[in-house]
């Protein structure tokens, strides 16, 4: 349990990072283009990678902290046995998925390791990196919920992150 804390700790300051890369990258763009005239190759294409990459790595940490869509409105008129199994059936739903989006990233990657992007020359590999390892760490944390859901043996309360 100390590996997947210490997990979740990294991937909440990598996502942190990554948002930070994503707001300064067009800012020293913008800088550097209006004020010394001189733009920056390729910052349109990095941007683009660091939004990637914030996207699927901390999908993981939004599904840890309860962020993801749920449909509690509907789960709600159900009964508690009914809504334990339809939450186990979306849980098992979602490991199955993001394994299935894990494997095909990764044998993307596989396929395409002598190509890069076209302006910066990033190797594929790191381009659809993101994709392979916050698949994985979704499979992992939703994979989580549903051990939790199950030993509960009760339905999860609502509880949302937005107020």
């Amino acid at each position: 349990m100390r590996l997947l804390a210490g997990l979740r700790k990294l991937v909440r300051w990598m996502s942190l990072a990554l948002l930070a890369l994503l707001v300064a990258t067009p800012l020293a763009q913008i800088v550097m283009r209006g004020v010394f005239n001189v733009p920056m190759a390729g910052a349109e294409e990095l941007a683009r990678y660091f939004l990637i990459a914030m996207t699927f790595l901390a999908a993981s940490y939004v599904t840890e902290q309860g962020g993801q869509i749920r449909m509690e409105e509907f789960q709600g008129l159900l009964p508690p046995r009914a809504r334990w199994f339809l939450q186990l059936a979306i849980e098992a739903a979602g490991v199955a998925m993001f394994g299935v989006l894990c494997v095909a990233g990764v044998i993307t990657i596989l396929k395409n390791l002598t190509n890069q992007t076209a302006t910066l020359e990033m190797p594929f590999w790191l381009f659809m990196g993101p994709l392979a390892v916050g698949a994985l760490l979704l499979v992992v944390e939703t994979l989580a919920t549903l051990v939790h859901t199950w030993r509960r043996k009760r339905p999860e309360d609502k509880h949302t992150v937005l107020s």
